[in-house]
């Protein structure tokens, strides 16, 4: 039976293994963890078994999670008005970012705690890549929504997930004038929602901000950047390691070639 994972073992300063939170426990020689820091020492580690040092460095890496998704299932394809009808203008990214000047105001509601009332949205339509992924016909359309703060300042994002949802719809159909007419469904993700669906912490994408003084030998603290950890045996392997989050893998195969390096020692 699948279960997620809620200790990592540690005995005598080494990863022993994980303990599932249905209570089965598997044994390892190595543990790498692709969650973040603060769920993989702050939760899954525990800080007794760690430097003090160390723990306050974990404690003030910052989060701080700024975007959110919507996903719609279509009736039909969007009709931009920019470029009108169907076409393999839709295949790609679409961006709604008219000016910097917009992409700013977006930014400066998030500065005070709002989502942005016209958000910049990155949207692309998965269905015309690979159309098993919806009925013959239908689209699904995933946009990328920022920004979104975690930290709301008036309300919670389970009271303003409508709204939200709503801002994005609004927004989008001003480009694309047919889009509310052709929704079947729609799926919005809060920061909050990612952080609980995902094990994001704060809803953070890329697992901690990609700030200057979070990134190279920083990330993710000052001298532990090479994916080993104070634990003996455990490593990270996630995007809260060098060179971070974006989809590419590269921490994971930089933590792999960590790994091997070691043991092969």
């Amino acid at each position: 039976m699948e279960s997620p994972a809620a200790k990592i073992l540690v005995e005598n300063g080494h990863a022993k293994g994980v303990l599932l939170e249905n209570g089965e426990e598997i044994r390892a020689k190595i543990v790498s963890s692709s969650v973040d820091p603060r769920l993989t020492f702050l939760k899954m580690v525990g800080a007794e078994h760690l430097p003090a040092d160390f723990v306050e460095d974990v404690e003030r890496y910052k989060f701080r999670g700024s975007s959110g998704k919507v996903n719609l299932a279509l009736d039909a394809l969007p009709d931009f008005k920019c470029l009108p009808g169907p076409g393999t203008h839709l295949r790609g990214a679409i961006s709604i970012s008219p000016s910097v000047d917009y992409m700013e105001r977006a930014y400066d509601d998030a500065k005070y705690g709002r989502y942005s009332r016209r958000p910049y949205i990155d949207v692309v339509i998965p269905s015309l890549t690979d159309p098993s992924i919806a009925p013959a016909g239908k689209h699904v359309m995933s946009c990328f929504v920022q920004y979104a703060p975690y930290h709301l300042k008036e309300g919670t994002w389970d009271e303003k997930r409508d709204e939200f949802g709503d801002t994005v719809i609004d927004t989008l159909t001003e480009y694309a004038p047919n889009l509310r007419n052709i929704i079947l469904q729609r799926q919005v993700l809060t920061p909050l929602d990612i952080e609980r669906r995902f094990g994001l912490s704060e809803g953070n994408i890329f697992q901690g901000e990609l700030s200057l003084e979070q990134l190279f030998f920083l990330r993710p603290v000052p001298g532990w950047a090479q994916y080993r950890t104070p634990i003996h045996d455990l490593y990270l392997c996630g995007s809260a390691t060098h060179p971070g989050g974006g989809i590419m893998g590269a921490p994971g195969l930089n933590a792999a070639r960590k790994i091997l390096h070691e043991w092969k020692r």
